[in-house]
């Protein structure tokens, strides 16, 4: 029903929510804009065709003219006004009749219904009264009612398209063409055309056509408007790069990874476009709350009319009271309540770097009374350094330990991994070849170097496997140690240290101001858990927790009542996202679609997590603002519109109800248009 009011409301009133279709590429968006466009433009046009007529109809109505003590008629000043109505009924009145039909046609009376069914039963009665019918007619207030309905809609319709403004923005930031670089010449070629392994060439203060790897130059690319990062970022050789960024005072050349359709910035127009779409439980609400109105609507209208008729009040009478009552009851500002607020806040997360995948994740953040955080690259850099290699075996060098351990870890994309293979490159050592390559989930790795039995593993492990940790062993409570095995003899350790972020201590803070709880889940040991979360303020840490348990530790959570929200990598951590009442993939960069969380976090920054939920409780405070407005301003207009205070003078004409059905739409509207995200 209330999806019917939505399809009417895009096809009459060019409501072009949810009607961009970028499914295959970004300019698609555009289409819609422009039909948007050309709508709002098809409305103004109404609107002030009715309004130059309204003048000539208001002063030669009776009614008016009696109101003002004044008299103009002339012979046939009906049939002039009758005319000058008829235009008006009909052009004016054209996109509410024809959603009138089409809401017919579907069997499901809504909005359109309601507006088109009112201006036409005004219309013909007032046809009636011009040839015999005694009575006054309602060509002004016709006339009004739908001048008053094409501003409302105009305006709507405007602050729709401010809506999804950010939306196209997104759209506009892919460049329409590239400098392809060909083995002779850099030829210029649309942006579309581009396939995996191009190379383009990226000038100065261009914005990058396509998602790729930096293949020769280095700048500072400015990603904000897609990652919400705001200061630009230094990019070199072997980085990636994100279609669409702004090219700082470098020029840079791009292998291309892969077509347009594909790319981060199309992922995360299709994702907004999805998210705009996808219903949540706010929505069906109002959705039911609609239907309901438009149900009232009519009985309410239908059953006015009886009552003042029967009453002995005049025809006219009792059909103004219908018209009034059904103008009023239009289910407007109410199908829009929660539209315009879902529109604008997954285009403003978007632009923020917090992508919604799950409508009812992000709104159920609101409710989110513990946060979970995974340690590695959202709390801590992520970036480890080697801060000790040691050696166990006087016939072993410190040189070889490590260059061994970078063998196994050479292929891995583990931030351990990272830190042994930053070292190796610091230390210009020659990395050997590893075979027969496994992985020990959750405790290390193993594989054949030289010929040798090598394996990288953690504490749990060499705890487990019984061998003996060194007398003099120690470490820095923040270093983490792996330990190097040879042939099952332990030959050494490496320990790592990873710095905290910045931004993580006042992210704490303000989820304790808001009373959410922080706790830290981590496969890291005991030792630099605590020291972590002693250090952030954190609520509790729970160390030593392979992949598959973190999804145990979220349930214990929930079976206390706690409403959980979990923050990972997204890999390792899938299970536990999806478990968890809210999931957030941090740092997930273009791997977007793959992920198993409703919220996917560009950065890892760990105050975009505290953003993203305050960001979800302001947006359910504005589309309970909207739903409050909406149904209160039709709870009390509707009674006065029957007329239960005529009795004591106060009576709403069709116009004034029409206005008042116009401003309740507006202030939704802007209303919706005023929400923020805060960046803490």
């Amino acid at each position: 029903m209330e999806q019917q009011h939505q399809n009417n409301l895009m096809n009459h009133a060019g409501h072009a929510m949810g009607n961009m279709q970028h499914t295959k590429k970004p300019s698609m968006g555009m289409a819609g804009h422009n039909h948007h466009a050309m709508m709002i433009a098809d409305f103004k046009k109404r609107f002030y065709v009715v309004l130059i007529l309204s003048i000539p109809i208001v002063l030669l109505s009776p009614m008016i003219q009696n109101f003002l003590g004044a008299s103009w008629q002339f012979k046939g000043s009906q049939y002039l006004l009758f005319a000058l109505s008829t235009i008006v009924f009909l052009y004016g009145g054209f996109p509410f009749l024809k959603g009138l039909l089409d809401e017919v046609k579907a069997k499901s009376p809504g909005m359109m219904f309601l507006i088109g069914f009112a201006i036409t039963v005004a219309y013909i009665y007032s046809v009636a009264i011009v040839f015999g019918l005694k009575g006054m007619d309602f060509f002004w207030e016709l006339t009004t009612l739908i001048l008053i309905m094409l501003l409302g809609h105009w305006i709507e319709m405007k602050s729709i398209a401010g809506a999804s403004k950010e939306l196209e923005l997104l759209v506009q930031l892919m460049p329409a063409d590239a400098h392809m670089v060909m083995p002779e010449m850099v030829h210029d070629v649309k942006t579309d055309t581009l396939q995996a392994n191009d190379i383009i060439l990226v000038k100065p203060g261009e914005k990058v056509a396509a998602d790729g790897i930096i293949l020769e130059g280095e700048s500072y690319l400015n990603e904000s408007m897609l990652t919400g990062e705001s200061k630009p970022v230094q990019k070199a050789k072997g980085d990636k790069v994100i279609a669409g960024s702004i090219n700082g005072n470098g020029s840079i050349k791009v292998t291309v990874s892969h077509t347009a359709k594909d790319s981060y910035l199309s992922q995360v127009i299709r994702l907004v476009d999805d998210a705009q779409k996808s219903k949540s439980n706010t929505q069906l609400l109002a959705d039911k709350a609609a239907k309901w109105l438009t149900i009232i609507a009519l009985v309410s209208g239908i059953g006015t009319f009886l009552f003042w008729y029967f009453t002995g009040q005049s025809l006219a009478f009792a059909m103004e009271r219908m018209v009034t009552v059904i103008v009023i009851c239009c289910p407007h500002a109410l199908g829009l309540a929660v539209p315009l607020v879902v529109a604008k806040s997954t285009a403003l997360s978007a632009k923020n770097g917090l992508l919604i995948k799950n409508r009812t994740a992000f709104e159920n953040a609101r409710k989110i009374t513990t946060v979970v955080f995974d340690k590695t690259g959202t709390l801590t850099e992520g970036k480890f350094k080697v801060s000790k290699i040691e050696s166990l075996h006087k016939n072993l060098s410190e040189t070889e330990i490590i260059r061994m351990a970078a063998a196994l870890e050479q292929n891995s994309e583990h931030p351990i991994a990272t830190g042994i293979m930053q070292k190796i490159k610091d230390l210009a050592i020659k990395v050997p070849a590893a075979d027969n390559f496994k992985a020990i989930t959750g405790k290390g790795v193993e594989a054949m170097v030289e010929g040798k039995k090598i394996m990288i593993v953690s504490p749990v492990y060499l705890k487990e496997s019984k061998l003996a940790v060194p007398k003099d062993f120690s470490t820095n409570v923040r270093e983490t140690v792996v330990f190097v095995i040879m042939e099952g003899e332990l030959a050494g350790y490496i320990a790592l240290s990873d710095e905290i972020r910045s931004e993580s201590a006042e992210a704490i803070k303000v989820l304790k101001e808001n009373n959410i709880k922080s706790i830290l889940l981590t496969g890291d040991n005991s030792n630099v858990a605590k020291s972590v979360s002693d250090t952030l303020g954190m609520d509790n840490y729970i160390a030593e927790v392979l992949p598959h348990q973190k999804l145990e530790e979220i349930k214990a959570l929930q079976s206390k009542g706690e409403f959980v929200a979990m923050t990972g990598d997204g890999v390792n951590d899938a299970p536990a996202l999806a478990i968890a009442d809210v999931g957030i993939a941090v740092g997930s960069g273009s791997d977007i679609a793959a992920e198993t969380a409703g919220i996917v976090l560009v950065n890892s920054n760990p105050k975009d997590i505290v953003s993203l939920i305050l960001f979800g409780k302001a947006t359910h405070r504005k589309m309970v603002q909207n739903l409050i407005w909406a149904t209160g301003y039709n709870v009390i207009a509707l009674p006065l519109a029957a007329g239960i205070l005529y009795k004591h003078g106060i009576l709403l004409s069709p116009a004034a109800g029409a206005a008042l059905m116009a401003v309740s739409t507006i202030v939704v509207a802007i209303n919706a248009s005023m929400l923020k995200v805060k960046n803490y």
